[in-house]
């Protein structure tokens, strides 16, 4: 009876040694009899690579949205500048150059600033119209004048004119 004790805890610790090593979990483990489980387990697969070609295309269209202008340090800070400015009101498109110049940004810098920034110059010569108007005093051509002086196109500042109703 001893001899049958011995054999059966050796066939168990045999069986617990293989069932390691074959990974033998039974829930990981396709059986044959189960086709559903075995057709289970190969459709992660499939979708995984499904997955993995979509990635690339969703790169694809990220590439081909426009790209923003690469910008150096002092460019980015120079639209910075501008981008104040404006949030003030009143400035022309050469009359924010030059004050972009005077706080001793480069002409190339103060340039691409403008030219990189999103304003409606004829709101621009608007705002810098009715604060003249607050000072009072403007005949139509001479407010016309004064902002061309700004630095405004003939229509912005026409624009700005007619918006105060002169």
């Amino acid at each position: 009876m001893k001899k049958f004790f011995k054999w059966l805890g050796i066939i168990f610790v045999v069986l617990v040694i293989i069932n390691m090593f074959t990974g033998g979990d039974e829930e990981t483990q396709p059986t044959t009899n189960n086709t559903e489980s075995t057709e289970t387990a190969t459709k992660p697969e499939p979708a995984k690579k499904e997955e993995l070609k979509e990635e690339p295309k969703e790169e694809e269209a990220v590439e081909q949205e426009p790209a923003k202008p690469e910008m150096s340090v002092s460019q980015a800070s120079a639209v910075q500048k501008a981008e104040a400015y404006i949030d003030m009101g009143g400035f022309s498109k050469t009359g924010l150059i030059k004050q972009l110049e005077f706080e001793k940004f480069s002409k190339e810098d103060s340039a691409f600033a403008v030219e990189n920034i999103d304003v409606d110059w004829n709101e621009q010569a608007k705002i810098k119209a009715e604060a003249y108007m607050d000072m009072g005093g403007f005949s139509r051509q001479s407010l016309i004048d004064q902002l061309k002086f700004e630095g405004f196109t003939d229509a912005e500042a026409t624009y700005g004119v007619d918006q105060v109703g002169l």
